[in-house]
């Protein structure tokens, strides 16, 4: 199997590399992972002990950062090398402050693993969620470094679990220890025979929960929005954009703020003809205040402050419902607001729990959205109690940073 695998990630590079020609994306994925080696050995002191996190994309930074920001609180001579796999992580933190080196991963080949490895020297090595690539694992274990798993989730169906899943299993026997966030993970891989697991819960609970605690609000939005009750709509698609601009015009005092997933030109003119009287927040410091009070609609044309706007809602839309899986709902819940969502969120737990709960609801056509939108925007409590289910789930990060101390005693 090992042969075979060598072979996908060689067709996954020419794939790659074919698409960059006339996709963003694979560009800046070619691009920066071009003299990655000697990027590395100009920023980083081989001969010095680094942690290594390595995170898929902007999502798994998010959910592991809180791990990473305490491990530095509690030991701030630790110097830290993070690796991206994708550009909508790597360029987006490039410049992120408490890490020594923030690099692409270079494909997942016996070379490449050998020389990263050397090249940054970790005492430990953190993958947050998922990404479980064999060179890179067998070389840490050949190196005597411990790896952990945080925040690792499991499902029946993954190749783990198949009787044709030798190759991948001898992928998760290289990991020292997992942090699963459910009971359904930590079960399955004992299926398989894997006893170092500990049930931690979900990293992502402590990051939401900090940032909706120490948020600043600015003075630019909280003009847009004034003292009318607002809709923040997070990582949007154009499905859901399309039944958002419904629900607006139906909604007149309501004021509704837009943050697309994808920010290219494109997609915003798109939007704009959606809302064609709305204003865009790069347009907002060139606006009077007067002017964009009597807005109804703000088109977030940038990227990441999403996580703040939460925080002047009163109810929030999170997008990815009709492709491939809603975004993160977390972050609003952690700032008290119920949540509407898409049909596909079978694979989120927290957005099952909290429907359960009666702090949010999956719609499927503009008349549902339009029925649980007056339900939520009437019910007092839904915000109350989505804030709740977020704090009392608090803790993942406190329980890995312990675990994690064991390695760093003399």
């Amino acid at each position: 199997m090992l042969w075979l695998y060598n072979i996908g990630i060689q067709l996954y590079a020419l794939l790659i590399r074919i698409f960059s020609t006339f996709n963003t994306k694979a560009s800046f994925f070619i691009q920066g992972r071009r003299n990655i080696f000697a990027r590395i050995a100009q920023k980083i002191d081989s001969s010095q002990k680094h942690i290594w996190f390595h995170f898929a994309s902007l999502g798994e930074f998010e959910q592991g950062r809180s791990v990473l920001e305490k491990i530095k609180e509690h030991y701030p001579e630790k110097k830290i090398v993070i690796t991206f796999f994708s550009p909508s992580g790597y360029e987006i933190r490039k410049n992120y402050a408490l890490a020594d080196g923030i690099f692409y991963l270079p494909l997942d080949t016996a070379f490449n693993a050998k020389k990263l490895i050397a090249a940054i020297n970790p005492e430990l090595a953190i993958f947050t969620k998922y990404e479980y690539w064999y060179h890179y694992f067998r070389e840490l274990n050949k190196n005597n470094i411990p790896l952990l798993i945080i925040s690792g989730i499991f499902r029946p169906g993954q190749v783990f679990f198949k009787p044709y899943g030798g190759f991948h299993r001898k992928m998760l026997a290289y990991v020292s220890h997992f942090f699963v966030q459910n009971q359904e993970s930590m079960t399955l891989l004992k299926t398989i025979d894997i006893q170092n697991v500990t049930l931690s819960g979900d990293t992502r609970f402590d990051r939401v929960a900090a940032h909706a605690h120490s948020v600043k609000k600015t003075n630019l939005v909280q003009a847009f929005c004034g003292i009318q009750p607002v809709l923040v709509a997070g990582s949007t698609w154009p499905q859901d954009e399309q039944l958002i601009a419904k629900l607006c015009k139906a909604h007149p005092n309501w004021k509704f703020i837009v943050a697309p997933h994808e920010i290219g030109a494109a997609h915003i003119s798109e939007i704009e003809k959606l809302f064609p009287e709305a204003v865009k927040y790069s347009a907002l410091q060139t606006t009077s205040d007067t002017a964009v009070s009597n807005q109804q609609v703000l088109i977030i044309d940038n990227i990441g402050i999403l996580s703040t706007l939460y925080a002047y809602g009163k109810i929030a839309y999170i997008g990815g419902g009709f492709g491939a899986g809603i975004h993160n709902t977390l972050e609003a819940a952690a700032f008290g607001l119920p949540v509407l969502f898409g049909p596909r969120y079978d694979k989120f737990q927290e957005a099952k729990d909290l429907i359960a709960l009666g702090a949010a609801k999956s719609i499927s056509n503009g008349t549902e959205l339009s029925a649980a939108f007056d339900d939520l925007s009437k019910n007092e409590e839904a915000g109350l109690i989505a804030k709740d289910y977020v704090n009392a789930k608090t803790g993942a990060t406190d329980q890995i940073v312990n675990y994690v101390s064991g390695y760093f005693k003399p």
